[in-house]
């Protein structure tokens, strides 16, 4: 079966602008245009446009999906049943949540007594979950599974006050990070500043501290398109500003 821009944007829940640009970039393209100008679209573009939906709906950027699904060893089948074991992931971590909102309310209610640790469980469960799927792979690769299962362990031990403390301190480093990055010196009192905060909220994680992985963390955040996207959503550049002053503080950069 073929579909117009229109009819194919009205079956994927789509606008039909974003099909356009779709188009434009090259990530999907119809299969033909008719003798009227219009963009048509077969069976492998529906297929292609429900793998692209699948990857947004993971939170994955156009184009990193672009790289994937032009890809000549592409393998669609395979694609699904990674789409599938992701998805059922976060649908373990929707259940821990929920669960975790059911003994919430039963204790608001006087049905059941919580402990200061499990009101927070869910949350300090739905952070690892989350880190493992975005990163995993690769921090198991750069760090072992050893390193990772410890820190993962550690955060499930946090107490409330740690919890606390190491959102607080994650605010802290983005806001006197953005103000070093204002001054453009990575050697600077501030931006130094938001380096050793750095190192302080790392600290919550990591079971051993040491410059050597500090550095080679700070090198990640610039050579993965992930972590750079996640420090320059404010401000271009600042992923490899924040590298440049972790790499000054842990003496790696003179």
């Amino acid at each position: 079966m073929e579909y117009t821009v229109q009819k194919l944007a009205q079956l994927a829940g789509v606008s039909a602008r974003t099909l356009r640009y779709y188009d434009e970039i090259d990530i999907l393209k119809p299969a033909r245009i008719n003798s009227s100008g219009y963009r048509i679209y077969g069976q492998a573009e529906v297929d292609r446009l429900q793998q692209i939906l699948f990857y947004r709906e993971l939170g994955v950027g156009l184009d990193s999906i672009k790289n994937i699904v032009t890809a000549p060893s592409f393998d669609g089948a395979k694609a699904l049943r990674e789409h599938r074991e992701k998805l059922l992931e976060k649908k373990k971590q929707l259940d821990r949540l929920i669960a975790n909102v059911d003994k919430t309310i039963a204790l608001t209610e006087g049905r059941m007594k919580m402990s200061d640790k499990e009101k927070f469980e869910g949350f300090k469960r739905k952070m690892i979950d989350e880190n493992e799927e975005k990163y995993g792979k690769e921090i198991r690769e750069k760090y072992g599974e050893d390193t990772v299962e410890k820190s993962n362990a550690k955060v499930m031990n946090m107490s409330q006050e740690d919890y606390e403390k190491v959102t607080s301190l994650e605010m802290q480093v983005k806001e006197t990070l953005s103000q070093a990055f204002a001054l453009g010196d990575p050697a600077s009192d501030i931006a130094q500043k938001a380096a050793e905060l750095h190192k302080q909220w790392l600290c919550f994680y990591w079971k051993e501290y040491s410059k050597d992985a500090h550095a080679g963390l700070a090198q990640m955040y610039v050579d993965d398109e992930r972590f750079t996207a996640y420090y320059d959503k404010e401000q271009p550049g600042t992923a490899e500003f924040l590298r440049d002053a972790i790499h000054i503080y842990t003496g790696m950069k003179k």
